[in-house]
C-alpha cells in the first residue's frame, strides 16, 4: 500500500509574499472583529499556512501589530500625498482633499488607526518614527505652503498644523461615535477647513 505523505502533511510553510498577505488579512480582520481578534494562528489558517509559517516574519503577535502599525502609516502617508497631487498645485484645494483623505482614513479604519497611535508610545516606538513622521510631514508642508502664499498667518507651522490635526481629528471622532451621520462627512470636512482657514489667514 502507498501512503500519500503529502496528503497528511501540514499545510505550506511558506507560499508567495506571506508577510504582505498576513498584513492585509490583519487589516481586514481589524477592521471587522478589532485587535483581540488578531493571533498569528488564526492569520495562518486564513492565508491557508502552517501554524509555524507567520513566525518567519513576526516573531510574536506584538511584532505583528507593530508591523501593522508601520504599514498604516505608510498607507495613510500614501493616501494623503495622493490626495495633493490630484488637488493641484494651489494650497486651498490641497488643504481640502488631504483633510478629507485623512477623515475618510481615520472613519474607515478606526481600529487601525487606534493601533497606530498606541503603538507610536509602545517598546518599539521609534521603529515607527520614520513612518508617522513622513505621513504626517504632508500636513506640515501645506502648512508652510500656506504660510509662504499669505494664506496662512506666520508662526510656528507646528502649532498651526496641530489646530489643523486637532479639527479633522474631532470630526472623524464625531463620525466613529455615530453623533454623526457618514454622509455628512464631506459638508463638515468642508465647512471646517473654510472656518479653518478663516480664522488662521495672514493679516492684510
Amino acid at each position: 500500500m502507498t501512503i500519500d505523505f503529502s496528503a497528511m502533511a501540514d499545510r505550506p510553510y511558506h507560499h508567495g509574499n506571506l508577510r504582505e498577505q498576513l498584513l492585509e488579512q490583519a487589516e481586514q480582520t481589524l477592521r471587522e472583529r478589532g485587535t483581540s481578534a488578531l493571533s498569528l494562528r488564526e492569520l495562518a489558517r486564513d492565508a491557508g499556512v502552517s501554524h509555524a509559517a507567520p513566525r518567519r516574519h513576526f516573531a510574536d503577535r506584538q511584532a505583528l501589530l507593530d508591523a501593522l502599525a508601520q504599514s498604516g502609516f505608510e498607507r495613510l502617508g500614501r493616501e494623503l500625498h495622493a490626495a495633493t497631487d490630484a488637488a493641484g498645485p494651489e494650497f486651498e484645494p490641497r488643504l481640502h482633499g488631504v483633510a478629507a483623505a485623512y477623515v475618510r482614513f481615520a472613519t474607515e479604519d478606526a481600529a487601525l488607526l487606534e493601533l497606530m497611535f498606541a503603538a507610536k508610545h509602545g517598546e518599539n516606538a521609534a521603529a515607527l518614527s520614520d513612518s508617522a513622521n513622513r505621513a504626517f510631514a504632508v500636513m506640515l508642508d501645506l502648512i508652510l505652503q500656506g504660510q509662504a502664499s499669505g494664506a496662512l498667518e506666520a508662526g510656528d507651522p507646528e502649532r498651526v498644523g496641530m489646530v489643523l490635526f486637532a479639527t479633522i481629528q474631532g470630526i472623524a471622532a464625531l463620525i466613529t461615535g455615530q453623533m454623526v451621520e457618514p454622509d455628512r462627512v464631506d459638508d463638515l470636512v468642508g465647512d471646517a477647513i473654510d472656518r479653518f482657514l478663516r480664522g488662521s489667514r495672514a493679516a492684510a
